[in-house]
């Protein structure tokens, strides 16, 4: 009436508890996973909040230049100072000093060589400005590409460091061993035995029936 038994062996592995660092990016590991941030005022953590919150403007950037963006207007206000400060000093010196010098200058010839000094600086500033809007969408193309570039670098960190606290995880690991014993014909020998007795019964009725007569 034995049953055939069969023993089954199941093993646990618990992750150690690990974490992570290099001058980036820290990770920690436990059995739940792998948890990786750029540690707070890196560089790579600093081009990542940039990017994640300035890529939407930049694309509508690149999409539809302007003159109003805040590159285009800082690179203009710079060459309108500069150019400016050149035109003054070229009329100052070339021109009003060596005239006043021998007083051969009049208050209307230095009116207009000021004016024609400033029709200089309107044209150039013009021709600059077209230039700018030109030359937008490709600059804001280039500013994109290197912001991603560095982007994808700091993502790079976080894989290597993620992956090298994992497998030290994996290293310090415990495994854990739980043992059971399945009875695969304990339902079959039991229909057998219940059967046996059936038949025992049917047996002892019919000999009895048997001596009767």
């Amino acid at each position: 009436m034995g049953g055939s038994s069969k023993n089954s062996t199941t093993q646990n592995t618990t992750l150690g508890n690990t974490t992570t660092n290099n001058p980036y990016v820290t990770s920690t590991t436990n059995n739940a996973g792998t948890n990786t941030k750029f540690q707070d005022g890196t560089a790579f953590n600093t081009i990542y909040d940039n990017v994640n919150k300035n890529i939407g403007s930049l694309l509508d950037q690149y999409l539809n230049p302007t003159l109003n963006s805040t590159t285009n207007q800082a690179k203009l206000n710079s060459f309108q100072n500069t150019l400016n400060s050149q035109m003054k000093a070229n009329t100052e010196n070339s021109i009003v000093s060596p005239l006043t010098q021998r007083n051969m200058i009049r208050s209307s010839q230095a009116t207009d060589m000021y004016n024609n000094a400033a029709n200089q600086v309107a044209q150039q500033t013009a021709n600059y400005a077209n230039e700018l809007l030109a030359n937008s969408q490709t600059d804001t193309a280039n500013m994109i590409n290197n912001l991603l570039n560095a982007y994808l670098q700091g993502y790079n960190v976080i894989s290597n460091n993620q992956a090298q606290s994992l497998n030290t995880s994996q290293a310090n690991a415990t495994q854990t061993q739980n043992s059971t014993t399945n009875n695969k014909d304990s339902l079959l020998s039991w229909m057998n035995f219940l059967n046996s007795w059936k038949k025992t019964d049917a047996d002892i009725i019919s000999g009895f029936m048997g001596k009767g007569k």
